[in-house]
């Protein structure tokens, strides 16, 4: 017996105001029944043995070492700026004062 019938897929789609023809309600039946039993069967497998899992495979960051490594002089860097006060980019302000 199928776990969601016409009648109940056409119920649902006049609740959401969902024009469908009696084909397509046939076919969105089979095709919810067919995800309904999907999750019947993996419903079926889960004991409480079987630890809950977000992935398939396990996940491990690839991470490189932390090195610090040469700088750019802050002379040679402030050169291609359009201004530069302090040792630091000058920029146009874009907010008022704050008290």
């Amino acid at each position: 017996m199928s776990a969601i019938s016409k009648d109940e897929v056409a119920r649902v789609a006049a609740l959401a105001r969902v024009s469908l023809s009696e084909e397509e309600v046939a076919r969105l039946a089979g095709e919810l029944d067919d995800v309904a039993s999907s999750f019947a069967r993996v419903t079926s497998v889960v004991t409480p043995e079987l630890p809950a899992t977000s992935h398939p495979v396990p996940l491990n960051n690839v991470l490189r070492e932390d090195v610090p490594g040469p700088t750019l002089d802050v002379e040679e860097l402030l050169a291609g700026a359009p201004a530069a006060e302090d040792s630091m980019f000058l920029v146009p302000q874009i907010l008022g004062e704050e008290a």
